[in-house]
């Protein structure tokens, strides 16, 4: 699949020749889907001009870590929650020297050390600083702290000279950028993601219904395909663009999601129920649309089935992680639930404004998720549904794994 469709990714751009590819990379970025948001050093001005940026990204390119402009929209900290991952192409040794040393000086390096997104270099020197002792020192303290590094490639070179430091080629770039997104964590398992509202029906015309957007449960059902699980995802009325190779089975009502799901849940190892499904629904559906009228209406509401709890409870159970969406008291509320409906993992999340009157959980790209199993807690800090997704599959694999592995020594 292609794992950069939708990514946004920070290109950060050093001085060197090498530059004059990073055009032709920005383009084949977006030609991937990928929403591409540039960074240059002054030394890489000196090369190719921002303005030859702005037109391949089709954004504003950034260079000055002071930028009162910048930092009234997007400064330093919102570009680095902003990206799934940074590359810098090309990372010249001047670039790598500074951030192995963890220098800020500059809004490149600024947001290397601001960003929990991976981190790739793509070096570009002469052959000689490349096989410099100091050069293949910081080397390998930036890929001891996690640090990847695609390259360098042998070559001849534009000084003249022959040797390992070329940057590698575009194609190759993109190559490597996406297997950053490709864990095998989950590989031919099969996943069951449930996303998106139910709508329950008042009359032809209103319905009960509540303000998910869907994006979580996508964004989960992406990532489990990304790390290589056969996903099927059942979405409640939802504007989100089905993952690539997910398939996707749409509903409306909790009634439908149910019967679906039970469908479907016999064939998948991982059952991720992210729907915020409705708890009541109107007992009768009114034929025709209700006229309004001076006397009071009064609509009486019934339970709607307990999916998550019909899975948890069946013989063949999956592994089965749910989500609870609260206003207040999240853990105990989570733990509660995680107990009462037999679940292996909840992810607990706040739904509503969050300090700063921001959406968060519901209809907003960020959440924040504690994550509870039974003998176990893990809390994934603030940021866009896309990497918090990521984070969930890695906790979400790790422990069926292992749980699978107790099976299999207890059996």
């Amino acid at each position: 699949m292609n794992t950069l469709n939708g990514k946004h990714i920070v290109l950060g751009i050093t001085g060197g020749i090498a530059a004059y590819k990073s055009a032709e990379l920005t383009r084949r970025l977006r030609d991937a889907g990928a929403q591409v948001r540039v960074v240059m050093t002054h030394g890489a001005t000196g090369f190719v001009t921002p303005l030859t940026f702005q037109a391949l990204s089709a954004n504003p390119v950034h260079t000055e870590l002071l930028d009162e402009a910048a930092e009234a929209g997007m400064g330093h900290i919102e570009l680095a929650r902003w990206a799934d991952a940074i590359l810098i192409a090309p990372a010249s040794a001047n670039s790598m020297a500074k951030l192995a040393q963890g220098r800020a000086d500059d809004l490149l390096t600024t947001l290397c050390l601001a960003s929990e997104a991976p981190l790739a270099l793509a070096p570009a020197m002469n052959h000689v600083m490349w096989s410099d002792a100091a050069t293949q020192d910081n080397s390998s303290i930036l890929q001891q702290r996690g640090v990847h590094l695609f390259g360098p490639a042998s070559g001849s070179q534009a000084c003249g000279e022959t040797g390992e430091g070329r940057m590698l080629d575009v194609p190759e770039l993109i190559d490597a950028l996406s297997g950053l997104f490709k864990s095998g964590v989950l590989q031919d398992i099969n996943v069951l993601v449930t996303a998106g509202p139910t709508w329950e029906p008042i009359d032809p015309v209103r319905f009960i219904g509540n303000r998910s957007s869907g994006r979580m449960g996508f964004a989960l059902a992406r990532a489990a395909r990304e790390a290589g699980a056969n996903v099927t995802l059942i979405s409640g009325p939802s504007s989100e663009a089905t993952p690539e190779d997910v398939h996707r089975i749409d509903v409306e009502t909790a009634a439908q999601m149910y019967e679906a799901v039970i469908q479907q849940v016999r064939h998948n190892q991982v059952f991720i129920s992210a729907a915020a499904v409705a708890d009541y629904r109107p007992k009768t559906a009114s034929a025709q649309k209700l006229k309004k009228h001076d006397a009071e209406l009064s609509i009486e509401l019934e339970r709607t089935e307990d999916i998550v709890s019909a899975v948890a409870g069946s013989s063949t159970r999956p592994f089965v992680v749910g989500f609870a969406a609260e206003t207040e008291n999240i853990e105990t509320n989570a733990r509660t639930k995680l107990k009462n409906k037999a679940l292996d993992m909840i992810a607990a999340n706040r739904v509503g404004k969050d300090a700063n009157a921001q959406d968060i959980g519901f209809n907003s790209e960020y959440n924040a998720l504690h994550v509870i199993w039974t003998d176990g807690e893990q809390v994934l800090e603030q940021a866009r549904k896309t990497t918090l997704a990521r984070e969930l599959i890695n906790l979400v694999a790790h422990q069926y794994n292992k749980n699978r592995q107790h099976e299999k020594n207890t059996a």
